[in-house]
């Protein structure tokens, strides 16, 4: 069978943002508001010592654009070299490293503070952990680390007894590199081959490779330009990818036999609509290949025999703009997850003759929000959301609409299914935390529903769950609607803020994301504990643009409801202000990617509300991305936002929410950007942009730093310890603004 090694698989979302992605998944040119002179690149060294270096201002060329019969002004288009993916222009690259020498400069004086908070940030890190071995097949997998390395090493042992054997060493394969990202990792049904790939610069386009279990030696295969998982078929012969175009665009299913040419693969399917995406995977049983299609809103699946991947596939149902559906088989019944009558989605099952005719095992619910399901061979479980918490439930074949619940103990908390790779299965992994329990892997016994805790989360510096709270407040939005919000502080908070000084309400960090459904759990995190233990509150706005509480939650705050989503943010602020937990000023906020873009919007409309404001890779500059089709996920995004090359309406109304469009002559919070010079999702000319049009015009001294990662994309710096230390010098910031950094010589 087709073994993903858990936490490796490689996510084809075509999201500006998670990124990952998690989600997530600049510029300049220095000179004085008077005075514009060009500047070179100057060492780390000798700009930290300029304390006084003044903030690079971008250069104002003439360009304009018109849509619709509105023309826009943009100054600032040539720092969009036309050149991408290669960035060579020699302005565009001067302006980035000038920004990135002013954050240097600027940040000099609180080194000290971002190093003792990466200390104390690390020390909450098990440095020789290891997850918790899960069986597939004939072997135990499981991955770890060891003190001191960046990334993992991945093993397997037999089950039956046996050494321990290395399948993959990150660390080897990130030596001498700036950036390191395992994607896919798939072992062959009969364990002998491992397929894997890898991508060093951060760019999303991944190289694979096959490595002989048996001898350690790499296959002369290489599969270049993957965006995908790395799927076994045709009895450990072959695999089935997704490259990548030009675009980043993963529009087709390619098969490559082991021991031939690349250049003789042969495409499965490939996908006419530039907005879709095609993905694959392996059913229940891995008796059929799934090639699925779609874009944000729409989806069309096909199946193929995983033995056979060459013969006629079997289409599910045609594609119905607006319906959306996914699929599993079990002893050759089709199952269906979909959206076709009920917004919250129901479940279905069909003849796999007749595989477009689904009929209703269980219907969508107003209440429940079904999420997604799983097949196994003596019972099936379903997932969703209730109140906007997470549910399991198991199910039976014979009765399906009787439900057994899996319960936890916390009113507020995220869980799910974790890693269960087998169909055959008396026991399920699942994982558990929330905003005061550190993760924790449970095994669930499905005869006795007993837990059986595995593992917890290991604090080594001390953690005391006993000294902080959690809350789940509802905030009144604008419209009436009623927003949740998790809330995560100590119990102690008045008296920390009482010694350091800070009289009345404390100060608030909040976050969000509020895009393509993803729901923000509240979950536990020993970073967020470096500001929790010096008197903020962290909050999490459940805001709508996310699925939270459920489909027509994420349905009002896209397209032309997008504002909704920003209104929601600053109104959860404001209410929580009014209930005590803050005070006007005092909150702080960051996201990123379209959190980002959340953030440009949020200081656009209510700037005086924040004491500081991060947005990471910001999906700032909408319009121009919108309407630049030849931009890797622009096509595959108009279901989100809308087009504006067809709509004037679409037009019209993100002019009116684009942060970079929307700066005006006021004062703006201190803020820190980040962006990735090799990010396929925000381009790095976005935040380039938004930050030199703030420059021209925000009318306040508040500091503005941009930082670019030269070697990196979407997500920032690879390795743990690098990106720790990022983490470590956003907090820095946001303490330093908030007046709550250790005073530095000379301030």
């Amino acid at each position: 069978m087709t073994r993903p090694i858990s936490h490796l698989a490689l996510a084809t979302s075509l999201a500006f943002g998670l990124a990952a992605t998690t989600s997530a998944p600049a510029a300049a040119n220095t000179t004085t508001r008077e005075e514009q002179s060009r500047v070179t690149t100057s060492s780390a060294a000798s700009t930290a010592a300029n304390t006084d270096i003044k903030p690079p201002v971008a250069e104002k060329r003439p360009h304009t654009y018109t849509h619709h019969g509105i023309t826009i002004e943009d100054p600032y288009d040539w720092l969009y070299d036309k050149s991408y993916p290669t960035v060579d222009d020699e302005d565009v690259l001067n302006h980035v490293k000038a920004e990135n020498a002013y954050f240097e400069a600027k940040m000099a004086a609180q080194a000290p503070l971002t190093e003792a908070l990466f200390t104390e940030m690390r020390a909450r890190i098990k440095e020789d952990d290891s997850t918790v071995p899960q069986k597939d097949g004939d072997y135990l997998y499981w991955s770890e680390f060891e003190e001191g390395a960046q990334y993992r090493k991945h093993y397997r042992k037999p089950v039956a007894g046996g050494e321990a054997e290395l399948l993959i060493d990150e660390n080897a394969l990130a030596e001498g590199k700036e950036y390191f990202s395992l994607g896919a990792a798939s072992v062959s049904q009969n364990g002998r081959f491992l397929a894997y790939s890898t991508d060093t610069d951060g760019s999303e386009r991944y190289t694979a490779r096959i490595k002989d279990l048996q001898t350690g030696e790499l296959l002369p295969d290489i599969i270049t330009n993957l965006r995908s998982d790395l799927i076994w078929v045709a009895n450990d012969t072959a695999l089935v990818y997704g490259p990548s175009t030009e675009e980043w665009r993963t529009l087709e299913a390619k098969l490559h036999v082991i021991g031939t040419p690349a250049e003789s693969d042969v495409t499965l399917y490939k996908e006419a609509d530039q907005s879709f995406s095609v993905g694959t995977g392996l059913t229940a049983q891995e008796d059929w290949l799934v090639i699925a299609a779609g874009d944000n809103e729409t989806s069309e699946v096909r199946l193929v025999p995983a033995a056979n991947p060459t013969a006629t596939p079997i289409l599910v149902k045609p594609r119905k703009k607006g319906v959306e559906y996914s699929v599993d088989v079990r002893d050759g019944e089709l199952w269906v997850w979909t959206n076709d009558e009920h917004i919250n989605f129901r479940l279905a099952k069909a003849d796999l003759k007749t595989p477009g005719d689904w009929q209703t095992v269980i219907a969508g619910s107003d209440e429940f929000y079904l999420t997604g399901f799983d097949l196994y061979k003596d019972f099936f479980v379903t997932e969703g959301r209730l109140n906007g918490l997470d549910q399991i439930q198991l199910r039976q074949y014979a009765a399906p609409s009787k439900v057994t619940p899996i319960s936890f103990p916390e009113p507020s908390y995220t869980a799910g299914l974790s890693n269960n790779p087998e169909y055959d299965v008396s026991t399920l992994r699942l994982s558990y935390q929330s905003m005061v329990t550190p993760s924790t892997v449970y095994d669930y016994d499905v005869k006795t529903g007993g837990l059986t805790t595995l593992k917890t989360q290991e604090i080594p510096s001390g953690y005391d769950a006993s000294l902080y709270v959690t809350e789940r407040v509802s905030v009144q939005a604008r419209d009436g609607t009623m927003v949740p919000v998790s809330i995560v502080m100590r119990k102690d908070r008045a008296a920390i803020l009482k010694k350091a000084g800070i009289e009345g309400p404390g100060p608030l960090h909040l976050y969000a994301y509020g895009a393509y459904g993803y729901a923000i759990p509240p979950g536990f995190s020993t970073t967020r504990l470096s500001l929790v233990d010096r008197g903020f509150a962290y909050a999490i706005a459940h805001i709508r643009g996310g699925d939270d509480l459920g489909r027509r939650w994420y349905l009002q705050g896209k397209m032309f409801e997008r504002t909704n989503t920003f209104n929601d943010f600053v109104d959860a602020g404001r209410g929580l202000i009014a209930k005590g937990y803050t005070a006007e000023g005092m909150v702080t906020a960051s996201g990123g990617s379209a959190g980002g873009e959340l953030m440009g919007a949020i200081v656009n409309q209510d700037p005086g509300q924040y004491g500081a404001i991060v947005a990471h890779v910001p999906f700032v500059d909408v319009l121009n991305t919108m309407l630049n089709e030849k931009l890797p996920l622009t096509p595959g995004e108009w279901q989100e936002w809308g087009n504006p090359i067809t709509s004037k309406a679409s037009f019209a109304y993100m002019l009116s929410y684009s942060p970079y469009d929307q700066v005006e002559a006021k004062d703006y919070p201190p803020m820190l950007v980040t962006a990735g010079l090799n990010d396929p999702r925000v381009t790095y000319w976005e935040p380039a942009k938004w930050v030199a049009r703030l420059r021209e015009l925000k009318t306040d001294d508040n500091l503005l730093l941009m930082k670019t990662n030269m070697g990196a994309g979407h997500g920032g710096q690879s390795g743990r310890w690098n990106s720790l230390k990022e983490t470590a010098e956003e907090f820095a910031f946001i303490l330093w603004q908030m007046g709550m950094a250790p005073k530095s010589e000379g301030e």
